[in-house]
């Protein structure tokens, strides 16, 4: 199967300047790292939110078929994981777009938004007005951490500036998620349903890994893993630059161990990953390339899990004696460099470390067949994960198929809440 050289293009002019800023502060690496074992289990997060979550609207436009009201809320991340969240991105703001006159019942897609979509205008134009007038259905339109009105004064465009800020919206997102189902629900909208393109059908599937009830799922041009995308070799540029521009109360080294941190990417959940030492760089390191060497030598011998990874970066110690080393990048450590940040990368975005939606049948992911800006070798696919999953293919990529194929996803959509109502005609 071929792939698009309009992707492999994208990819090149789009993604050489993420994460100038490197992994982001120790502390909070930690605390996301704890966090992510709770996030991932179901259970645990039943009493995260409550059901009476506050949520506001403080706008509503008139149009000749839809209401749209502007809303807010403040993220639930924010008081469980106080200051994870830039000050920016702390208040939640979303879109509602409801149609004037329903068709049947009263229907409510989420939207989650992808890569580089700031604001609401796209979604807007789109998906949501072409659904109300084919469909009937309603459309809630939530903004990313980091993006539009949420987006860190200190950030440019789309690129996240940390390695770190990636987790940090997806921990939002499915938090931010469960407030709005909620509230939908409290206002009587049913049958309520999440999708996404790209990243944003990424976030969508990771959100509805967490509610607990069967619920419509279209992910679209989407896929298993954050890793894929940012771990490739003409994606994510290890240098110099990405030591320097951090803190130096921050410098600071960590090397993975026996490679049982996370999946390996030709690996299966729980499994070792694939052969070769993974390199996670903090800050701006002291040191020479002997003292890296025998960190390699010695973490290699005992091993060591992302908790004690997470631990020694946060105190800024590692096998039992402070670390301060700098001025040790090697372009050698290219390669395990990039081995490593799969790894942290897996651990905390992988779909097989969150709970399996409630019902798989209710999911209808949407691929091109010659997608290049998202790699799938040696990625899990989601009906590996989610077994009983509906796969549809289009022809052509990941950027032909997000320009002209919203079509397809919207009938997706309409398909996929059509067999909820068939299999759940009670569940209110």
């Amino acid at each position: 199967m071929g792939v698009s050289r309009l992707d492999v293009f994208y990819r090149r002019l789009l993604l050489t300047k993420l994460f100038i800023g490197g992994w982001g502060k120790p502390e909070d690496l930690k605390r996301i790292f704890e966090f992510r074992k709770i996030i991932g289990d179901r259970e645990r997060c039943r009493s995260l939110v409550p059901k009476d979550y506050p949520v506001y609207i403080n706008k509503t436009e008139e149009h000749a078929d839809c209401k749209i009201h502007d809303g807010f809320f403040i993220s639930p991340l924010e008081h469980l994981v106080p200051g994870i969240l830039p000050p920016e991105a702390v208040k939640a703001r979303f879109q509602f777009v409801v149609p004037k006159r329903w068709q049947k019942n009263r229907p409510v897609c989420v939207h989650l938004a992808g890569t580089g979509d700031h604001f609401f205008w796209r979604r807007r134009t789109l998906m949501a007005r072409p659904m109300v007038k084919e469909a009937g259905m309603a459309s809630l339109l939530l903004e990313n951490p980091y993006y539009g009105y949420r987006k860190p004064k200190d950030q440019l465009r789309s690129s996240l500036k940390n390695v770190s800020d990636l987790f940090v919206m997806g921990g939002a997102l499915i938090l931010e998620s469960t407030v709005l189902l909620r509230w939908l629900e409290r206002e009587g909208y049913w049958p309520l349903g999440m999708t996404g393109i790209s990243m944003g059908g990424y976030m969508a599937s990771l959100a509805v890994t967490n509610w607990p009830k069967p619920i419509p799922l279209i992910p679209c041009l989407s896929w298993s893993t954050a890793s894929s995308v940012f771990t490739t070799a003409d994606s994510f540029k290890m240098g110099p630059e990405f030591a320097k521009n951090v803190d130096s109360s921050e410098n600071l080294l960590v090397l993975s161990g026996d490679n049982r941190v996370s999946l390996g990417q030709n690996s299966k959940p729980g499994g070792e990953a694939e052969a070769g030492r993974g390199l996670f760089i903090g800050g701006g390191l002291e040191g020479d390339s002997a003292k890296v060497d025998q960190l390699f030598s010695s973490v290699n011998s005992n091993g060591m899990s992302l908790d004690t990874l997470a631990r020694g970066l946060a105190n800024n110690t590692l096998l039992g004696k402070k670390t301060d080393f700098a001025k040790c990048y090697r372009p050698s450590l290219h390669r395990e460099s990039i081995s490593f940040m799969k790894g942290v990368m897996d651990e905390c975005t992988h779909m097989a470390n969150f709970s399996v939606p409630v019902d798989t049948s209710l999911i209808i992911v949407v691929q091109a067949k010659e997608d290049a800006y998202i790699p799938r070798t040696g990625v899990l696919s989601l009906q590996e994960i989610w077994p009983g999953c509906e796969v549809r293919y289009l022809n052509g990529g990941h950027v032909s198929a997000y320009l002209f194929k919203q079509n397809v996803f919207r009938q997706a959509i309409y398909d996929t809440f059509d067999r909820f109502c068939l299999k759940y005609p009670n569940l209110h």
